[in-house]
């Protein structure tokens, strides 16, 4: 197992260093800078923007500023927001648990709901109730996010005022405290509430189609013909390996997550990376747009690392040495 590991990481190294070629084109391909919104400032003339320019390093040439760029990187500097003066690191420090905290709830309360569904389906299929859980997963899955968060917001949020409209917590309680806590996951549910409704097309769809498959197998047969009982059948044969889907896109879920979530935060308003993403680009603060570019892919290679390890284990039929 380790032998793969070792592999499938040095294989990352390369793509690590393609990503970062593909991602700092695109920042410099995109018009504008973050300091083109001073061009029709009062009292600042283009002399000084350039001389701006200068000492950022905007002025220089397109390798240099890969270089240094890459150097800082690998120090740990992912550089400074022009925009809000302070180094990018404590930008992310500042906002990156909140899309891990909405990131985790949404694929908690993901298989909370798809898991039951997708049995249930699974096992009672051509049934109503596979009928009814099949047309909810095609509901959900054309129902495109941004209108169903926002269908959400306005519905449990402005007219039942169920839940808060925006924020992560509310200012006026003290931080680190029991009531503390508790108002963060208040606020989280409605955004990650929203993510979840819509994620668990994914896992329905697999997990009912290999119990289906599952069912039909000699070895099924064999078990029923020999009188195993129904519910030994499903635990010990059928769900173990319907589960093994599920488990090979987990790296992939929680990589889908963190990128999915730009729309949900943008929407209610949760301060977390998605929403510090769409400000910078918005506001052209390129070093903030890198970064987070430069984490997300990160995040994504590690995510396919991670399912290809968890597949290995969980189905011993693999060889992957």
């Amino acid at each position: 197992m380790w032998k793969f590991v070792v592999r499938r990481i040095l294989i990352m190294i390369p793509q690590l260093v393609v990503l970062s070629v593909l991602v700092f084109i695109l920042a410099k391909v995109m018009p504008g800078d973050a300091l083109s919104g001073l061009v029709e400032t009062p009292g600042v003339d283009s002399s000084t923007i350039e001389d701006m320019r200068t000492n950022l390093g905007i002025n220089d040439p397109v390798h240099v500023q890969y270089l240094n760029w890459i150097k800082g990187l690998s120090q740990g500097d992912l550089g400074t927001s022009y925009i809000h003066q302070r180094p990018v690191l404590e930008l992310l420090e500042a906002r990156l648990w909140n899309t891990v905290y909405l990131s985790a709830a949404i694929l908690f309360l993901t298989y909370l709901i798809a898991i039951p569904l997708g049995i249930t389906a699974g096992r009672f299929h051509d049934s109503l109730v596979d009928k009814l859980i099949v047309g909810y997963n095609y509901v959900t899955y054309a129902t495109p996010l941004f209108i169903f968060a926002l269908l959400m917001l306005f519905v449990f949020g402005f007219q039942l005022q169920w839940f808060p409209t925006g924020g992560s917590t509310d200012i006026n309680l003290e931080p680190e405290t029991f009531s503390y806590y508790m108002d963060k996951i208040y606020h989280l549910l409605l955004p990650a509430l929203s993510g979840a409704l819509l994620a668990t097309v994914g896992t329905i769809q697999y997990l009912r189609n290999e119990i289906i498959d599952t069912k039909m197998k000699d070895f099924i047969k064999t078990a029923k013909s020999k009188g195993v009982p129904e519910a030994k059948i499903y635990s010990h044969h059928i769900l173990r390996n319907s589960f093994l889907p599920i488990a090979a896109f987990l790296g992939y879920e929680i990589t889908g997550l963190i990128t999915g979530s730009i729309f949900l935060e943008s929407i209610f308003s949760y301060p977390g990376i998605g929403q510090l993403f769409l400000q910078s680009i918005s506001q052209r603060d390129f070093s903030v747009v890198t970064a987070l570019v430069m984490v997300t892919g990160v995040a994504t290679l590690i995510g396919t690392l991670l399912s290809d390890i968890i597949l290995s284990l969980v189905d011993p039929r693999i060889r992957v040495e």
